[in-house]
């Protein structure tokens, strides 16, 4: 058991979260280049003026060097859950990582699968129905979340982006027109969520520059397919690939020991990570390792987390509650019990890219949706043992 998670930390931790300095020059420069819709969403995703306060931006709670997720090791050690722009409000769960996202679908269900696919959020609640882009609409919840960003409205939301030193490019991106705060807060609103999720988009926020993309890159060229890799056996390259295999020879990019744990998460019979954090490539040709489906895993409660003290005007249940993810949202939309119920408990399984991603050696990241584990190791431990005591 300990040697299986040693490896499945192996490939996951190494491979996995972006690493820079191994694409080429070219593909550098190249990442580098950002649109002026881009652009115009990055300024509105790391402006703090876009909170009730002052005092909050997106990446507070979405910070590029740790992976786009909470970025304060002492938070993601205890609490986990962000404190929203007004003191001593929190909602209840872990920031999600917010890169690698955009190729979530509108939330649909899988009449062939029998699951739900898509929408954003860990409970899907951004369907995409409303923008036909689940990313765009996530993007603009926080702006008016009293427990987050806490701007009263849409109207007013339009007049800080009106007074921002970007507004001239936000005219330039969308028209001269496109911030009409008493006319059509509601458009601007929707141009909001619509620049920040094509900044989401950018190959700055999605550079696809790990080891495993160099690895996959070499595998795609010599024609190999990187899901066959298996401890059972199978097409492919095999489970006894070595550090040369895939056209990659220096063993500080890709070693075995990677080659052992990839096996292990493809493998059905011994980890079978990918089956739910998919290794099929997304719209960028790399895989995004994950279904965009919705499971509930047994994650234990977090005793830590502030939402079971928050006043009952938030949460009624106190210490009591229980978050119910897809279902509980399912339940609120209007679906009958007969859809809902099945999807209790159930949260979106999240992307694997830069799952480890670091500030530093010593900082802490947060695992699941309300955080309980605080180490790659250990949740894999869970789902380990989970998977062999009934």
């Amino acid at each position: 058991m300990k040697k299986l998670i040693f490896l499945l930390a192996g490939f996951i931790l190494v491979s996995v979260l972006f690493i820079g300095g191994f694409r080429s020059t070219a593909f550098a420069q190249e990442a580098e280049k950002i649109s002026s819709l881009e652009l115009l969403g990055k300024a509105i995703f790391f402006d703090t003026d876009l909170s009730v306060n002052g005092a909050q931006s997106c990446a507070t709670c979405h910070a590029p060097e740790v992976g786009w997720t909470g970025p304060d090791s002492q938070v993601n050690l205890g609490t986990v859950v962000y404190q929203g722009a007004l003191p001593n409000h929190f909602g209840n769960r872990k920031p999600p990582a917010s890169g690698y996202a955009g190729d979530s679908p509108v939330l649909f269900f899988d009449e062939g699968a029998g699951e739900w696919v898509g929408g954003m959020f860990w409970d899907g609640r951004a369907t995409g129905e409303i923008l036909g882009d689940p990313l765009a609409e996530q993007a603009q919840g926080p702006f008016l979340n009293p427990l987050e960003q806490a701007i009263p409205n849409a109207q007013v939301l339009c007049i800080r982006i009106k007074q921002a030193d970007y507004a001239g490019l936000f005219k330039e991106v969308w028209g001269d027109r496109s911030l009409d705060c008493a006319k059509d807060s509601a458009g601007v609103y929707e141009r909001i969520g619509r620049s920040v999720a094509a900044y989401e988009r950018s190959a700055e926020v999605n550079p696809f520059s790990s080891k495993f993309d160099i690895f996959w890159d070499n595998a795609v060229m010599a024609g190999k397919d990187v899901s066959k890799i298996k401890f059972s056996g199978g097409g492919g390259m095999g489970s006894g690939m070595g550090p040369g295999g895939g056209g990659i020879a220096d063993p500080n990019r890709w070693q075995n020991f990677r080659n052992l744990g990839l096996a292990a998460f493809n493998d059905p019979s011994r980890a079978n990570c990918a089956s739910c954090h998919s290794i099929e490539p997304g719209s960028a040709g790399y895989p995004l390792f994950t279904s965009f489906t919705y499971d509930n895993v047994g994650m234990p409660k977090n005793p830590d987390n502030p939402f079971y003290t928050m006043p009952e005007v938030w949460n009624p249940d106190g210490a009591d509650f229980v978050d119910y993810g897809l279902g509980g949202f399912l339940k609120g939309a209007g679906y009958p019990e007969v859809v809902y119920q099945q999807e209790l408990g159930k949260m979106k399984v999240p992307s694997l890219r830069n799952v480890d991603l670091h500030a530093s050696e010593d900082f802490v990241k947060a695992y699941g949706h309300n955080g309980y584990f605080k180490s790659l190791e250990d949740i894999i431990l869970f789902y380990s043992w989970r998977g062999l005591t009934p």
